[in-house]
Parts: structure tokens; sequence; C-alpha cells
């Protein structure tokens, strides 16, 4: 069973940044591929990026070239590096964590408020 706890959310004014974190415990945390989704008010969850066990990484086209998610395995964590915000990136994030052998997991999420 794996638990994961994300931090780092919060408000922020238009074309700030945030760095949010994933804490993962009670597995073997470089085995699985990790992803970050975010779910915006009124819509329903999306894929915002991924990053392979082998740390490979991909976005959404609307957060390409602002958006940087990487892993520390040493430290069980993966991060979103967020740069350039804009209003529309108002969400709950969430981090996800995925084995074919061993299953999937959700943090609780932690929300993100882009407002001036």
């Amino acid at each position: 069973q794996v638990q994961l706890e994300e931090s780092g959310g919060g408000l922020v004014q238009p074309g700030g940044s945030l760095r949010l974190s994933c804490t993962a415990s009670g597995g073997i945390f470089s085995i699985y591929d990790m992803a970050w989704y975010r779910q915006p008010p009124g819509k329903q969850r999306e894929l915002v990026a991924t990053v392979t066990r082998g740390g490979n990484s991909n976005y959404a086209d609307s957060v390409k070239g602002r958006f940087t998610i990487s892993r520390d395995n040493a430290k069980n964590t993966v991060y979103l590096r967020m740069d350039s915000l804009k209003p529309e990136d108002t969400a709950v994030y969430y981090c996800n964590s995925y084995s074919v052998i061993f299953g999937e997991y959700w943090g609780q999420g932690t929300q993100v408020t882009v407002s001036s």
C-alpha cells in the first residue's frame, strides 16, 4: 500500500511560480511511474504531466514549456515546478503513482489558485 502526500499548493498571482511536491511512503518508489493530474472547478480531472520510472517525461499541451516534472528516487518524491501560471491553471492538483504489477495510488490533492 502506497501513501502519497502532496504539498506546496497555495494562492499565487498570474505569472507567478509554485513548486508542488509529492512524497511517497509504503512502497518502492523507484518502480512506479509518477504523474500529476488536476481538476479545475466544475470540470473533470485531467492529466498534467508524467515521469516514468526511467525518467522520461511528458506534458499536456496546455502546460508545455511552463511546467516541469521531476523525481528524486532517493527522497521518494516527485515534483511539479509551475512557472508563468495562468488563472486557468487553478485546480486541485493530485499526485498519482502507477505500476502494472502493484497498481495505482492517489494523493489527497493540493489546491492551487492563480488570481490577482
